[in-house]
């Protein structure tokens, strides 16, 4: 099973979660990592590695974070650089696709991977009721 580790900035990943498992159901082999604003890069790598630690032995890790380039994104990646046969990362977290994550963790990241960053990009729509598109027929 896919183990995943959901982090970013702040509360964010508590909360994202959260609200994924009042849709999905209780996530298994899932953690949420955060970021408070006075810890470091060095002091998540840290929490990332007891976490992971604490999880049920994965075969393969995924880290689904908040934003490319940010903290939370940048100790990732120094766990990811050491392992990248077996730990993946997403950055641009969203609630469709962690909701995707959840219900695919019996694939390999592999697949996991390319499905979830189609699923991000999907999730990102705007109502539309100036055009003939069918928006207006959800009010």
């Amino acid at each position: 099973m896919l183990a995943i580790i959901v982090t970013g900035h702040g509360e964010f990943a508590r909360g994202i979660l959260q609200s994924a498992e009042m849709i999905f159901g209780k996530a298994q082999n899932v953690t949420a990592v955060t970021l408070a604003a006075n810890e470091s890069v060095e002091d998540l790598v840290s929490h990332y590695r007891l976490a992971i630690s604490q999880m049920a032995s994965e075969t393969e890790l995924l880290f689904l974070v908040d934003l490319w380039g940010g903290s939370p994104f940048n100790a990732a990646s120094q766990l990811v650089a050491a392992h990248p046969d077996r730990y993946g990362l997403v950055a641009g977290l969203n609630l469709p696709m962690l909701i995707e994550a959840l219900a695919l963790q019996q694939q390999s990241l592999a697949e996991v991977i390319p499905h979830l960053e189609r699923t991000a990009r999907g999730g990102i729509r705007h109502l539309d009721l100036q055009t003939n598109t069918g928006d207006d027929d959800l009010l």
